[in-house]
């Protein structure tokens, strides 16, 4: 990264205030906000974090749950454990079959809420990176319409562009509140929004639209 990038990276609050209130990353305050504004992660809920590292989501998640929930995170690379019996994780693709079955397994086959802010590899082209943004919340829609609860609730990163609004209103079918979403923790240059989806109706498969 250039030089520039990494002073704009130490005059940033959110970056500041990772360090000095004990969160993995800055995303953690995403979630936050999210969350405050929409509450989707209640105590006690089971949520799975799918696209977790380096876990500042899940941090989160742990904390609302508190003792009587569980977080589920998934990610390609390794996730740092937390001192909390009720997380666990799995190293792996959970665009991966065999993945998907542990997911299922460690869930105990339900969840109250999943959320995802996974990304793509970035082209710098924004066509590219968008169907790529697009591919990969369907992933995540496919996993949570098997394992979410009625009533429960999705929190889903995409990158706005032309295949977006079809995916939203399809998702609109399923839950009885949907939204999308910038929070005030996102960079302002970045493409990136949030799918809110609340009070699922139960449906359980995810009909792909980019194939």
């Amino acid at each position: 990264m250039g030089k520039r990038w990494q002073a704009e990276r130490k005059r940033d609050h959110y970056y500041r205030s990772v360090k000095m209130e004990n969160y993995r990353s800055r995303a953690s305050y995403k979630l936050l906000q999210l969350n405050n504004r929409y509450r989707l992660i209640k105590k006690g809920d089971v949520v799975l974090d799918l696209g977790a590292a380096p876990g500042g989501w899940s941090q989160v998640a742990l904390d609302k749950v508190g003792e009587d929930g569980l977080v589920v995170a998934v990610d390609l690379q390794r996730i740092k454990g937390f001192p909390a019996e009720n997380f666990r994780s799995i190293r792996g693709d959970f665009t991966d079959p065999e993945i998907k079955d542990r997911i299922i397994h460690e869930l105990g086959g339900r969840a109250d809420v999943v959320i995802s802010d996974a990304a793509p590899s970035l082209s710098g082209i924004k066509d590219i990176d968008h169907l790529r943004s697009m591919e990969l919340v369907e992933n995540v829609l496919d996993i949570a319409y098997r394992v979410l609860d009625k009533k429960g609730n999705i929190l889903i990163k995409a990158f706005q562009g032309p295949d977006l609004p079809e995916i939203l209103s399809r998702l609109r079918r399923d839950f009885w509140k949907l939204k999308t979403t910038k929070p005030a923790s996102s960079r302002k240059a970045s493409a990136e929004m949030y799918i809110v989806g609340r009070d699922f109706k139960g449906r359980r498969k995810w009909e792909r639209i980019i194939v």
